[in-house]
């Protein structure tokens, strides 16, 4: 055939120069030449031959047998487009998409994928459903999408599938539906489509379209992760970090949070910024720690924006800049971030870093604290205690005092304690403080373990037992606690059991209402 093809390309014969064109880019009947493949492609192209001019406009696209020029791959795409031949007309709405070797225009791109997609050209279906799917060219329509996908995902477009299995994961253009979503995240994976891996390790991990599986999960995560989808790096790395699906190593969580981070991804970035911040699977180096927290921040990542900012409002790895710190926290307060909020608010109150502003802080507090927050329920319990940016109003005090002990706070704990003690927005009742006080105390709070001790002291809500007054003021005195301290001295040199009268005024003495960030 080879020598047939040659006698009749070089009597001029067009479709034989095509022909001989093919045979010299894959090697039909004799030596591979790319070289001569383009030459012979060119003379059938110049005569018009669409097929031709389809391969030409291949060649100059990649550079093979003549020199790589975008401009006249899309040129020759143009021609053998425009004779309707549809795999140009396909190359033809990439150039347009990409804007390669001709102006970027979505429009055109649509058109030209339109004429290839009801050519059945498996690849065009796929882009007309993603410029559907997105709006690129087209008003989004996620039906037209959907219809698109599924032509495309059926001829094994693993793109396709993939966001086929998306628009049945969320509802996009078609009832949500989570086994028809892995079915085709499967399809898609089993292709080597690093999405859709990560997506059916998702599956498996949340049993959605599958029964829960945490290690396949991670098998899934594996391929996608190794394929580089960053995605999957930081859910593998979370898996490592907590042992879900495979073996606790942080070492490993370390890696895959890396990896991921170096990709981009701005959430496993703040991961890896806390594995510096606490020596997980990696030496500790707060500096470090700022370093990836100020990336994913950069990046838009409120978790990461709150660190960062806590970091400049410590000092931790960066210089302490109060300016800054509020700064930051501005940003993921905006995006939600309850901890931000509480801690913007708390700068309002002092003045760092804002103008000081003690109504602003209680608009953050309460947006904290309406989130669940509970240091930010303990500060606003504070300011309504205290009559800052707020109508002083000690029943509602007690109200945010309650909530945010309830939620464990042990400062909290200590203001409802006091709350109790003194009747302060409730009935008087020392055996309740004393439960409040004990519940700080266990937490390590040492002020609350000192009222503890003067309640043991003196049997204030609880049976009198000079021993666990003396146990509990050991307690706080080990942390620093001056009272606590005192009344150890006062104890010893008394003999247990003297100076009861002295310990119930020590009581009322220097009342420490607090305060706390996130």
């Amino acid at each position: 055939a080879f020598e047939c093809y040659s006698k009749a390309a070089k009597q001029g014969n067009v479709k034989a120069q095509y022909n001989l064109g093919v045979c010299y880019a894959i090697g039909g009947g004799v030596t591979k030449d790319p070289v001569q493949a383009a030459e012979w492609s060119a003379r059938a192209a110049e005569q018009g031959f669409a097929a031709a001019q389809y391969n030409l406009g291949y060649f100059y696209r990649n550079g093979e047998g003549v020199e790589k020029d975008p401009k006249k791959a899309a040129m020759w795409y143009e021609k053998a487009a425009e004779q309707g031949f549809a795999e140009a007309q396909y190359e033809l709405g990439e150039c347009y998409y990409y804007g390669n070797g001709i102006e970027e225009n979505n429009e055109e791109a649509v058109k030209w994928y339109r004429k290839a997609a009801e050519k059945d050209v498996a690849n065009a279906q796929c882009m007309l459903g993603e410029c559907y799917y997105y709006g690129y060219g087209v008003e989004v329509n996620n039906e037209e999408a959907v219809k698109w996908f599924r032509k495309a995902a059926e001829q094994d477009v693993a793109k396709a599938q993939n966001l086929l299995g998306d628009c049945y994961c969320y509802g996009y253009g078609v009832e949500p539906n989570n086994e028809e979503s892995a079915k085709w995240y499967e399809k898609a994976a089993n292709q080597g489509n690093t999405k859709a891996q990560y997506s059916l390790g998702r599956c498996y991990r949340n049993g959605t379209g599958k029964r829960k599986d945490l290690a396949e999960a991670v098998k899934w995560y594996e391929k996608a992760a190794e394929g580089g989808n960053a995605d999957a790096q930081n859910s593998l790395g979370y898996c490592y970090e907590v042992g879900e699906g495979v073996t606790e190593d942080l070492a490993k969580a370390a890696k895959w949070y890396r990896e991921s981070a170096e990709n981009g991804n701005e959430v496993a970035q703040c991961n890896f910024g806390l594995c510096y911040e606490y020596g997980k699977g990696i030496k500790k180096d707060l500096a470090e720690a700022a370093v990836w927290y100020d990336e994913s921040a950069e990046h838009g990542y409120a978790r990461a924006q709150f660190k960062i900012g806590l970091f400049y409002d410590k000092g931790y790895g960066v210089a302490q800049n109060k300016e800054e710190a509020a700064k930051w926290y501005r940003k993921a307060a905006d995006q939600g971030d309850a901890d931000a909020q509480c801690n913007l608010g708390y700068c309002y109150k002092t003045g760092d870093g804002v103008t000081k502003d003690p109504v602003r802080a209680v608009e953050l507090y309460r947006k904290a604290a309406d989130q669940g927050n509970a240091s930010a329920q303990n500060n606003l319990g504070y300011c309504y205690k205290n009559g800052e940016g707020v109508e002083k109003n000690s029943a509602k005090a007690v109200e945010w005092y309650r909530k945010s002990a309830e939620n464990g706070n042990a400062f909290a704990q200590y203001n409802l304690g006091l709350c109790y003690e003194y009747g302060t927005g409730v009935t008087l009742s020392k055996a309740t403080a004393a439960e409040w006080y004990r519940k700080a105390a266990d937490q390590g709070d040492a002020d609350a373990q000192y009222k503890l001790g003067v309640f043991y002291e003196n049997g204030y809500g609880v049976i009198k037992d000079e021993a666990q007054a003396m146990q509990w003021y050991k307690k706080a005195a080990e942390q620093g606690n001056e009272s606590a301290k005192n009344a150890i001295d006062r104890m010893q040199s008394s003999g247990m059991g003297a100076a009861v009268a002295a310990g119930a005024a020590a009581a009322t003495v220097g009342l420490l209402w607090k305060i706390l960030r996130g």
